[in-house]
């Protein structure tokens, strides 16, 4: 079976790509998992925070944005201290800041996933990449979407984050045509 080219050998990879990545997701707990995991891998391999993940549900009260948004200093201490994530101090106090930002535009637009798919009008982008060298690190688009984001006080979601975000949420579909996920 034919997978991506970023897909290594590991099961975990392999999971992740065939069940998850690339396809469209509307849930707006889950879209602020992936805000808030995609923001804790910026300078990591993406394995390293799969291999975390299930540590973060459970620390991050399963990305619950109401409560991640009421941490206190408290909490992030006991976060800092769990060595099931990554303890990173901006990016822990960035994912609350991140759950605050995320309650004002549910509240806006009735949901995050209103607001986030409205920039790719609720259909994913297709693209047609023939091999990973011609996918791009980041695009015009998730330019545009880091910088409504940011200006709305979010950090931590530049726009190689919002463009990972958005393939693994599958706002584009960045699968390779070589890949058995490329059709669908």
């Amino acid at each position: 079976m034919q997978r991506c080219a970023w897909v290594t050998e590991y099961e975990i990879y392999k999971k992740y790509h065939d069940e998850e990545w690339g396809k469209p997701l509307h849930d707006d707990h889950k879209l602020f998992e992936f805000l808030v995991l995609e923001g804790a891998q910026a300078g990591l391999s993406w394995l390293t925070v799969l291999k975390k993940r299930e540590n973060y549900r459970k620390s991050f009260d399963n990305f619950d944005p109401e409560k991640v948004a009421k941490y206190d200093e408290g909490k992030v201490n006991v976060l800092l201290s769990n060595e099931g994530i990554i303890r990173n101090k901006l990016k822990i106090n960035s994912a609350i800041r991140n759950a605050k930002v995320f309650l004002e535009i549910q509240n806006e637009f009735g949901s995050f996933d209103k607001y986030i798919w409205g920039f790719v009008n609720g259909k994913p982008v297709e693209n047609k990449f023939k091999s990973i060298q011609n996918v791009p690190a980041k695009t015009d688009l998730s330019d545009k979407i880091s910088k409504d984001l940011k200006k709305r006080g979010m950090n931590f979601v530049g726009s190689t984050i919002i463009y990972a975000f958005m393939q693994a949420t599958g706002m584009v579909n960045d699968h390779t045509s070589d890949c058995f996920l490329f059709k669908e």
